[in-house]
């Protein structure tokens, strides 16, 4: 990749530097913001940090600031409401600004899991059976949704509103789990059927021709229960938590030669519906029979050195800043081939 001129976009839970200087933080904070920024530089492309939290003006001011090649879009929210991740790259798409990964359209897709849903049911691609609970609607499940149920929030990412009190095997614990979404989160509530099995993330790179990358686990190995071994918000952010429960993340073992290729071609084919672009993550369940259930494909995941993606990755033989250099590469050159050039 030729040497390039790198924004590092990102929200911030407080106001950013009036000065936008992150220059300590690119040297010794390990969010995967300074990670990109870090392993951007260390391949010689010129990279400046932004962040911003509620103010469009300073966002488009700070995107205005300096020519650039290309945005390494790490947004996830803004005015701290992740719903509105598309605005962001929305922005972007009419300053004309090339930028990393999803679309505003596929952000807009993958926000809501059950509209992803249904577009995978539409291409062929197995899911749970689920359920919508609207906000300030009566709740009422099919005869045909069978317990144990899984109980999230429709719009959030990162199992933020997920717990181990979320698998539930009666209605009056699904009304329960259902009104927590809705009061606590804020937000509508989907109910899936349990997938019993093995918790697994295939990332995806590319785009023409995406590639699938090794999958990642999450094993689970101080919890007897079944239904115990699900994605929390604490499983996945709390040390402490994971330290207590013996759960890791690692390559996946013990799969044959054709359920990694079958794995492969259902995290492609799920990437491809669901309109991600770049690198994407999707998450499935691989049943007791080999029966592959997609839950999430989720767009821009959590890209740090050293977590899932990036592993992934280099387990693929693309070094993190390799990595990174292809992402940003397929986001010039898509603004290359928009303009004619």
């Amino acid at each position: 990749m030729k040497k390039a001129r790198v924004v590092v976009l990102f929200d911030t839970d407080v106001a950013p530097p009036a000065n936008q200087d992150f220059t300590k933080a690119i040297e010794a904070n390990e969010e995967a913001e300074f990670d990109v920024a870090r392993g951007l530089i260390a391949r010689g492309h010129e990279v400046r940090c932004l962040g911003f939290k509620d103010d469009i003006d300073q966002l488009v001011a700070g995107l205005r600031a300096s020519p650039c090649d290309v945005v390494f879009n790490l947004s996830e929210r803004f005015r701290g409401d992740s719903a509105l991740d598309y605005t962001v790259t929305s922005i972007m798409d009419m300053l004309g600004i090339a930028y990393t990964g999803a679309s505003s359209e596929g952000l807009i897709l993958a926000r809501d899991k059950a509209l992803t849903k249904k577009v995978l049911a539409y291409h062929g691609i197995l899911i749970p059976h689920f359920m919508v609970c609207p906000m300030g609607q009566p709740i009422q499940r099919p005869s045909d949704l069978r317990f144990p149920l899984i109980v999230k929030p429709l719009n959030e990412d990162a199992s933020v509103g997920i717990a181990q009190s979320s698998v539930v095997r009666d209605d009056d614990a699904l009304t329960n789990r259902i009104l927590f979404i809705h009061d606590k989160i804020g937000t509508d509530a989907i109910v899936e059927e349990f997938i019993e099995g093995r918790e697994l993330y295939v990332g995806v790179i590319g785009n023409e021709r995406p590639r699938a990358l090794p999958p990642i686990e999450m094993v689970f190995k101080n919890e007897p229960n079944v239904e115990g071994r699900i994605a929390t918000f604490k499983a996945k952010w709390s040390v402490k938590y994971r330290q207590s429960r013996g759960i890791e993340n690692m390559v996946a073992v013990d799969l044959s030669k054709s359920l990694v290729q079958r794995l492969s071609d259902v995290a492609v084919r799920t990437y491809k519906a669901a309109g991600l672009r770049d690198y994407g993550r999707i998450d499935v369940r691989l049943a007791h029979d080999d029966a592959i259930y997609v839950v999430e494909a989720n767009p821009n995941p959590y890209l740090a050195d050293g977590e899932d993606l990036a592993w992934a990755a280099e387990e693929a033989g693309y070094p993190y800043p390799d990595l990174l250099e292809k992402i940003a590469e397929m986001a010039i050159v898509r603004r290359m081939r928009r303009s004619g050039a």
